[in-house]
């Protein structure tokens, strides 16, 4: 979306542009330097965000050795601060900070007038939105149709959670929301079926938000799907009667939960509280289709693995279809990077720039959490074995605890969380069953009847084979 936010506001320099991305784990940094120089370019921009930040690196690198007199500007989130240090801007010749629809046209007006501007940082502050040109005509036909289309209501967050960067951001700025829905229209018609909102509280304005999930309603439609960021706490009636009128696979909704604990959130600056999460949770369950991502995120200051562990046994309960365990990110700017070295905060030097270790988190645990996390993501969240995993604590025992010497157990076995076969991990759950006191046969047919589930697939994996055809049966859901 960014790249498309700065072509639409380029003005007459808009038609000698051309927008040029590339997959970072599908393509040699030559590779991609090669593809962007035989173009000719007399300007490159280069998007720099935490997911990408070594692979531009490389590629400014490239690009200035192979061309010098190319100018080369890099701007995004992970340049916006401390970007003195940043290795992007090492082969940089210009950076822009914050938002940059404006500034950068201005910058490229400026250099290919043939002046070459002696102020090397360009900071576009933000926005006003007012003035600022959308990016959506910027959309290909196939981005609409094989891409989530993302789109935008507003800008900012008034959520000063220590660990964002929308924190910086605080005074909440609007799109004009008429405008705003007359282009999502545009972009339903030429085919959009997939939008995905990037406001980072959709719910905080109740009316706007009722008339777009109106809008999206009087729209639907086979295969139409919209995906928001909401808060727990801005839920009111009206929006809850909208919610229950999205047919079941339409709404996807991402709650940030990131810890349950009253005193953790105070020392990080979020106001939540525990109760509005749990009741939005368990509306959202029980009279909605939604299918719900939640986050929590270890590494918190003042947390721990054993308040990790209360939280996530406590979101489980809430039968979210996704948990996602995310870890805390020394993100350029934030309070969470000022504020590192009183709290005994040690971060990889290299993105996406994880938490190593803390005064609350010893690293062991958080290499621990990692594992589990990642092997929950194939067990767990993809559904593979949705009756079996919870024999894991069927004695009413943690979950988290149970999942956590899983995961220490396959990481005993295989030294990897990626790379493994599906095959492999069934049999490794399997054998943890039975380690644990359940009969062979019974963990053997759990297991195996998972893996069968709804005809995906015709053959055990060796390991598995000799359960009767009787016990494969549809699984059921984790509650």
């Amino acid at each position: 979306m960014g790249l498309r936010c700065l072509r639409a506001n380029l003005g007459e320099m808009r038609d000698c542009c051309a927008l040029l991305e590339f997959d970072p784990r599908g393509s040699a940094t030559q590779t991609r330097a090669e593809a962007i120089l035989r173009r000719r370019p007399k300007i490159v921009g280069l998007g720099v965000y935490i997911w990408n930040a070594s692979a531009m690196a490389d590629l400014a690198s490239a690009l200035k050795a192979r061309a010098p007199e190319v100018v080369v500007v890099v701007g995004g989130p992970e340049v916006s601060h401390e970007w003195e240090d940043h290795p992007a801007t090492a082969s940089a010749d210009y950076v822009v900070r914050n938002e940059g629809e404006t500034v950068f046209a201005a910058l490229c007006a400026e250099l290919l007038a043939g002046r070459r501007p002696g102020e090397r940082v360009w900071d576009g502050g933000r926005a006003e939105l007012s003035r600022v040109s959308p990016p959506y005509t910027e959309y290909s036909d196939l981005d609409l149709r094989a891409r989530f289309t993302y789109v935008e209501t507003s800008r900012g967050c008034p959520y000063g959670c220590e660990f964002c960067l929308s924190s910086l951001d605080p005074a909440v700025r609007e799109w004009p929301l008429e405008a705003a829905l007359a282009q999502f229209d545009a972009l339903i018609a030429r085919g959009a079926r997939r939008f995905k909102f990037v406001d980072r509280t959709f719910n905080l304005s109740p009316a706007r938000a009722a008339a777009a999930l109106r809008f999206f309603l009087e729209r639907m439609r086979p295969g139409l799907i919209v995906h928001f960021e909401i808060f727990p706490s801005r839920l009111p009636e009206q929006i809850k009667a909208l919610f229950r009128r999205f047919p079941p696979g339409a709404l996807r909704l991402e709650v940030g939960v990131q810890t349950f604990d009253a005193d953790v959130n105070a020392a990080i600056g979020r106001r939540q509280r525990a109760e509005d999460v749990e009741t939005l949770l368990d509306f959202l369950r029980r009279e909605t289709a939604a299918r719900v991502h939640a986050d929590l995120l270890a590494g918190l200051p003042g947390g721990g693995i054993e308040l990790l562990a209360r939280d996530f046994d406590r979101l489980i309960a809430l039968a979210p279809a996704e948990i996602q365990i995310g870890l805390l990110k020394r993100l350029r700017g934030t309070a969470v990077a000022r504020r590192a070295a009183e709290r005994g905060m040690r971060f990889d030097a290299a993105p996406p720039y994880a938490l190593l270790e803390s005064s609350d988190w010893p690293a062991e645990d958080l290499a621990r959490v990692t594992r589990l996390a990642a092997y929950w993501e194939r067990l767990g969240n993809r559904r593979a074995f949705p009756t079996a995993l919870p024999l894991l604590w069927a004695d009413g025992g943690s979950p988290f605890r149970a999942l956590l010497e899983l995961s220490d157990f396959l990481w005993a076995r295989f030294g990897a969380t990626h790379g493994i076969a599906l095959d492999d991990l069934a049999v490794g759950l399997r054998d943890r069953l039975i380690e644990i006191g359940f009969a062979r046969r019974r963990a053997t047919e759990a297991v195996a009847a998972d893996y069968l589930q709804g005809g995906r697939r015709l053959r055990l994996p060796p390991g598995l084979r000799g359960f009767t055809a009787a016990s494969s049966r549809t699984a059921g859901a984790y509650e």
